[in-house]
């Protein structure tokens, strides 16, 4: 998508050879534009799929998320990392590692929100080493829903995560993977890994 990858060579700061920051327009402030043509992107390579829920994490993938499930007009639900005193039970949980934070969450959907009559996709901001997607399937499958695939926004090519999800046989459609970090220098993959 080439509107995101010029957004993330002319905003994204790359920390690292891990670490791209992009919170200039993803994960802290948020280009409405921008989340809105991603939300269409996903939506036209997922269109076919019989979508009834929209899931990720929050809450960088709120946006894309809601834009995605907007225009396909269903429900968006993210999990939660905290409890609340409203989301008590009743809940489909899995234990998600956050690398970028070194610390591990328990992520909780209602079982209100998804049944097995549903049929699922997944969206998040990044995909690295795919915990958060692996926690989402793990939600997904206890619902008994069927799941259509993952939706990525900036998946990190050089790291594992893609190629788990993968082998596992899931779709996943990344609209930016990037192939290095190295140098300072954000370098995108040629070839997209989802055809």
């Amino acid at each position: 998508m080439k509107l995101l990858k010029d957004k993330i060579q002319n905003e994204g700061r790359v920390l690292s050879e891990n670490v791209l920051k992009v919170d200039t327009f993803l994960n802290h402030q948020i280009d409405p534009p921008l989340m809105q043509a991603v939300g269409e992107e996903f939506a036209r390579r997922f269109k076919d799929a019989g979508i009834t829920k929209v899931i990720t994490i929050e809450s960088s993938g709120i946006a894309p998320a809601m834009m995605a499930g907007l225009v396909l007009g269903v429900p968006a639900i993210f999990a939660r990392k905290q409890k609340s005193l409203t989301l008590i039970d009743h809940l489909y949980t899995a234990s998600v590692f956050s690398f970028t934070k070194n610390e591990s969450n328990d992520i909780s959907v209602s079982k209100d929100f998804v049944t097995s009559e549903d049929t699922v996709l997944l969206i998040d901001d990044f995909l690295a080493n795919g915990q958060a997607a692996l926690g989402l399937i793990d939600i997904v499958e206890q619902a008994g829903a069927k799941l259509a695939g993952v939706g990525i926004v900036i998946e990190k090519g050089f790291q594992k995560g893609g190629a788990i999800i993968r082998d596992k046989g899931i779709r996943v459609e990344s609209l930016a993977i990037i192939s290095s970090l190295a140098n300072g220098k954000v370098e995108f993959l040629g070839e997209d890994l989802s055809k």
